[in-house]
This record gives C-alpha cells, sequence and structure tokens, in this order.
C-alpha cells in the first residue's frame, strides 16, 4: 500500500496538523500490523459514514477498494450500518461509493 498523506495544500494553514496525520496517523497507526489495511479500511469506512463525514468518506471508499474491499463488501457495510447509524447516513455513503465506481467504469 502507498504511503497515505494529509492533503499538502493545507500545510500553509496547519503544518503540524499535516505533519502529526503524516507522521502518527498514517505513518504508525495505519502501519501497525495487528489490523490488516483492509480491516483499516473497513473500520474507518463504517465511522467515517456513521459519523457523517462526507468530505473524508470517499478518499476512504477509493483506499478501501485499493485495499481490498470490494463494492459489494462496502455496500454490504453501508446497509448494515443503515440501521444503527441512520438512514440518511447510509444513503450519503451509498451515493458516495456510486459516484466513485461510476467513476471508476469511466
Amino acid at each position: 500500500m502507498a504511503k497515505q498523506s494529509a492533503p499538502k495544500e493545507l500545510a500553509p494553514i496547519a503544518p503540524k496538523l499535516v505533519q502529526i496525520t503524516d507522521d502518527v496517523l498514517f505513518g504508525d497507526v495505519w502501519e501497525r500490523s495487528e489490523l490488516s489495511p483492509r480491516d483499516r479500511s473497513l473500520v474507518t469506512v463504517s465511522v467515517l459514514a456513521a459519523l457523517y463525514r462526507s468530505e473524508q468518506l470517499p478518499y476512504h471508499l477509493g483506499k478501501a477498494l485499493e485495499n481490498g474491499l470490494t463494492v459489494e463488501e462496502l455496500s454490504e457495510a453501508i446497509t448494515h450500518l443503515a440501521f444503527y447509524a441512520g438512514w440518511p447516513n447510509a444513503m450519503t455513503a451509498i451515493n458516495q461509493l456510486k459516484k466513485i465506481t461510476d467513476g471508476n467504469a469511466a
């Protein structure tokens, strides 16, 4: 898996946040061996969808596909969380997944 990083355009306004994101989140937490990148992606997508973090969700849906999750698995996870995190959250997440998969098909 290619190392992830914070958007570099944020560095001028929040250099420490970018550094911590790169060094701690992506450089340490995402690299720990206790969970596979695939499992970390499933957890991350689920939490972002459940908390309606729609700005971060498209990136992580794409990363989840790169990390080996299938569209069907992501769809099933989103369907499952609809009953626990709310229908609007699930519908937003599934629409974002559709946009990503439609974009990959083009």
